[in-house]
């Protein structure tokens, strides 16, 4: 019998979509004990090796996993897959699926929570109340202001009508633009360096690569306005932790929102988690309880599709192995 690891914790022994999809396939299921995320490589690939097929969520997933293991399939819960070494995966045969299409209508709320989190104060403004205090400041009007959007994907695009209708002007930087959409949605495109020098939110919704690592450095950092916010809800790679926080420190911008680190979860001690102007949430965007359901079905989906010797359209990384891949 097929068998399949399900590994993000949000599915852990749960009922849901992805299970009535594996189980009508006949698939066999196959839970950790605990998030394989923080397991130790011993430990994960322990699990591993015992299936076929893994619907992944952070774990990682590199020359070892797959030269220890007999997988034909990882199918990402998410869009992103920077946790998957794409090259491994392919001399080893096995494809890497993702789930385009689910998330981005969650992220793009997310985005927009920080964003109303930092102009109208509202974490430092709850903690003061809930302590005693009434401080009764003016904040910032949101509307009228530039949202530059770095990156115009599926999620720059869910966030653009969202943006716009709250009487934000929305400019966009993307190295594989889709113009058709800027055109049709009034979306200016422009320059990384413009758009950081002319917004007052800048937003990053790139995935993390080798070109992408560190976008947000001292050097970018310090072409935006001072008034200006960074909100992060793409992946925690993007952002050099230790400028952004000088920039902070310095007053070279206002302030950022971040639903995203490159050590998650960040300690305690984390410098960035010291400033009032920056807001926090635990990597939520892409997992409201819809998207989350979307993700993980379409995620079986594709496993068992290839399974069958389809090809599930749109979803497979490394489509170089399309032809002659059998399962």
């Amino acid at each position: 019998m097929t068998r399949v690891l399900v590994c993000p914790p949000v599915f852990n022994r749960n009922p849901g979509a992805y299970r009535d999809v594996l189980v009508d396939a006949g698939f066999e299921i196959v839970y950790p004990d605990g998030d394989l995320a923080r397991m130790p490589l011993d430990q994960r690939i322990d699990y591993l090796r015992t299936v076929d097929a893994a619907i992944a969520g952070i774990e990682v997933y590199d020359e070892a996993v797959f030269a220890a293991t007999k997988l034909r399939a990882v199918a990402r819960a998410g869009v992103g897959y920077d946790a998957v070494d794409v090259a491994a995966a392919s001399r080893h045969n096995a494809l890497v699926c993702i789930t385009p299409g689910t998330n981005e209508h969650s992220v793009a709320e997310q985005t927009l929570a920080l964003i109303f989190a930092l102009f109208r104060d509202v974490a430092r403004r709850d903690r003061e109340a809930r302590q005693g205090g009434w401080r009764r400041a003016p904040v910032r009007r949101l509307a009228g202001n530039t949202l530059g959007l770095v990156g115009l994907g599926r999620i720059g695009r869910a966030i653009t009508p969202r943006a716009q209708a709250l009487g934000l002007k929305v400019l966009a930087y993307d190295p594989h633009p889709n113009r058709e959409f800027a055109a049709a949605h009034h979306v200016e495109l422009c320059t990384l360096d413009a758009l950081l020098e002319r917004s007052d939110i800048v937003s990053l919704h790139l995935p993390c690569t080798a070109e992408t690592t560190d976008l947000i450095n001292a050097t970018t950092l310090a072409k935006m306005k001072p008034t200006a916010y960074l909100i992060n809800t793409a992946r925690g790679g993007l952002v050099d932790e230790a400028a952004l926080a000088d920039a902070l420190t310095n007053g070279t911008i206002a302030g950022a929102g971040l639903d995203v680190f490159k050590v998650e979860p960040p300690g305690s001690d984390h410098p960035l988690l010291k400033f009032d102007q920056v807001v926090v949430s635990p990597h939520l965007g892409g997992i409201d309880r819809d998207a989350v359901n979307a993700m993980g079905k379409l995620a079986a989906e594709c496993i068992v599709q290839l399974h069958r010797g389809q090809w599930p359209e749109g979803c497979v990384v490394n489509e170089q192995l399309r032809a002659g891949w059998k399962w």
